[in-house]
């Protein structure tokens, strides 16, 4: 008979033996089953006994498997992935805590490699947002975006106020200053103005100016005290998104970055006052026209056929009226600072302390149990608002014609001129 070639090795095993091809195998079943014998085939074919042995057990062909190793992480799986979610992904320490609480030394890419697919899972969690639609009048999610507005020639800071509709997507925005509490009250009182009603909740992320606390894990929220009463005046139930989980607000998130995109972007404006008034005329000409995307709807028609008599009528509340109140001290130059503007009062009341209240646009500035000084919020910063009355009779003082102090350079009054007000209470008949 004529010697079978071995043909070309695929494998090696681990004791280096050869892996033999599909038709040498064959070969191998054939003489068996002539009754050749392992020990005979084997060398006729040139192999070793114990690889003739093995394939006239296995009955053919059957590719080498890596035999598995016992791993120093086996049987950790479920530990691995309960402290992957509680440490936020650090495998470091994780790779401390195996040592110290189960005496498990492995190095960190060890860890690493257990924990990857896990990490994969937690990934894909943090990115899965359940899309919910709310009844009509149900909710309205309110943000704050921020954005550099070219104004007047100058970059300008401005804080975009962005109400949503969450069943009819119908959009409120307004442009502020700042981001304070009397903010987010001015958009929503306008809000609710524009919409003609209020929904049942409100929805917001966790701000400074509403929110003093949410406990994740407790699931409690503790809201600022005006945000409390401010929402029993209008009659609509606050909530706070889950903390780190804004996508929750996703309908204002999204329209945010909308107005940011849409409506400001590219664009210069002569005063704030005409950004304000694009902002009004876009979200009547563009937003509320658009077809959206997701309700294939255009915002206002879905807002007039299922949601507008949904809310709440309003019926002639009034503003809650949301006012600041401060405490500052008169300074030499007349005059408290508010907001980085400076506010002239009587000049009597130099070193003496005064409440300020910041209401519906202007700033009342009170001694006592009196109202000494009222003058109109002023807009931007390092200014001065000057009432000429409150320098009456005071020497070397001089208000000038645009409304700042100016100061002329001879001496300062003197002591004689700066008394306690008492003595000028009892002179008078009043206080000032």
């Amino acid at each position: 008979m004529q010697r079978l070639s071995s043909g070309p090795l695929r494998f090696k095993d681990p004791r280096r033996e050869a892996m033999l091809e599909p038709d040498e195998v064959s070969a191998i079943l054939r003489l068996n089953e002539l009754g050749w014998g392992s020990k005979r085939i084997a060398r006729e074919l040139g192999i070793s006994r114990n690889t003739v042995k093995d394939y006239v057990a296995a009955g053919g062909w059957t590719p080498y498997r890596q035999p598995q190793r016992k791993k120093a992480l086996d049987g950790q799986e479920t530990w691995l992935k309960e402290r992957l979610r509680q440490h936020h992904g650090n495998a470091d320490v994780i790779r401390q805590e195996l040592a110290a609480e189960k005496g498990i030394i492995v190095s960190l890419r060890t860890v690493e490699r257990a924990v990857q697919r896990y990490r994969q899972e937690l990934a894909a969690e943090a990115r899965a947002t359940v899309r919910f639609e709310t009844p009509p009048g149900k909710q309205l999610q309110i943000d704050f975006g921020e954005r550099l507005v070219e104004i007047g020639g100058s970059k300008v800071r401005a804080y975009l106020f962005v109400a949503t509709l969450g069943y009819s997507r119908r959009h409120h925005v307004r442009a502020f200053r700042n981001e304070r509490q009397e903010s987010w009250f001015d958009g929503l009182e306008s809000s609710f103005v524009k919409f003609g009603g209020v929904p049942e909740e409100v929805l917001f992320d966790n701000a400074r100016a509403l929110v003093v606390e949410h406990d994740a894990a407790m699931r409690t929220v503790v809201f600022n005290d005006k945000l409390t009463a401010f929402a029993k005046h209008w009659g609509f139930r606050p909530r706070a998104c889950a903390p780190y989980r804004a996508r929750t607000k996703g309908k204002t998130e999204n329209g945010v970055g909308y107005v940011k995109r849409n409506a400001v972007a590219g664009r210069t404006f002569p005063s704030w006052e005409a950004f304000e008034a694009h902002l009004e005329a876009w979200t009547r000409e563009i937003a509320d026209l658009r077809q959206h995307g997701t309700t294939g709807e255009a915002p206002i028609e879905r807002f007039r056929r299922a949601e507008a008599h949904a809310l709440k009528p309003i019926a002639g509340r009034p503003p809650f009226q949301a006012a600041r109140e401060l405490i500052r001290r008169v300074q030499a130059d007349c005059a408290v600072e508010i907001d980085g503007n400076a506010y002239s009062v009587p000049w009597r009341l130099i070193g003496e302390t005064v409440r300020a209240t910041i209401a519906d646009g202007v700033v009342r500035i009170h001694h006592g149990i009196h109202e000494v000084a009222a003058h109109p919020i002023c807009v931007g910063r390092r200014r001065r608002v000057v009432d000429p009355k409150h320098f009456e009779g005071l020497t070397g003082f001089k208000p000038s014609r645009a409304g700042e102090l100016a100061l002329s350079p001879v001496a300062p009054p003197s002591p004689t001129l700066l008394r306690p007000l008492g003595e000028y209470e009892a002179i008078v008949g009043g206080g000032f």
